[in-house]
């Protein structure tokens, strides 16, 4: 599972040895200047939408990047047994990959809190 901290004006996303391997990353860094909305998901599995790049387990897992072919570029990472993170960003800002970043966290609401009071 990744693990999501706030630290020097960022949003640091690390994953874990076997999620790499579908988001093509080990870790993800967001500014937090990026961030235009963050939004606390409770059924996370259902934000991703379009054609995916990575792992879909039905009704448990989605794990990689969706969007490809249009609509929001999403990088995702979210477990039905958490809820999730959904965060709107400014593609420029963010580094120009994607639109939206949905994740899961056991600690969503005040991982939500942190970036909106930060954020703003």
């Amino acid at each position: 599972m990744a693990t999501v901290t706030i630290k020097d004006g960022s949003i640091i996303m690390e994953f874990g040895p076997w999620e790499r391997f579908f988001v093509g990353r080990a870790r993800h860094t967001i500014p937090l200047a990026a961030v235009r909305q963050a939004i606390a998901a409770d059924q996370p599995l259902r934000v991703p939408r379009g054609a995916r790049r990575g792992l879909t387990v039905s009704g448990h897992t989605k794990i990689g990047v969706w969007g490809l072919y249009g609509g929001p570029r999403q990088l995702v990472s979210v477990n039905r047994h958490l809820p999730g993170v959904h965060l709107l960003l400014d593609r420029a800002s963010s580094g120009g990959e994607f639109d939206e970043v949905v994740i899961s966290a056991p600690d969503t609401d005040r991982l939500v809190e942190a970036i909106r009071a930060v954020a703003s």
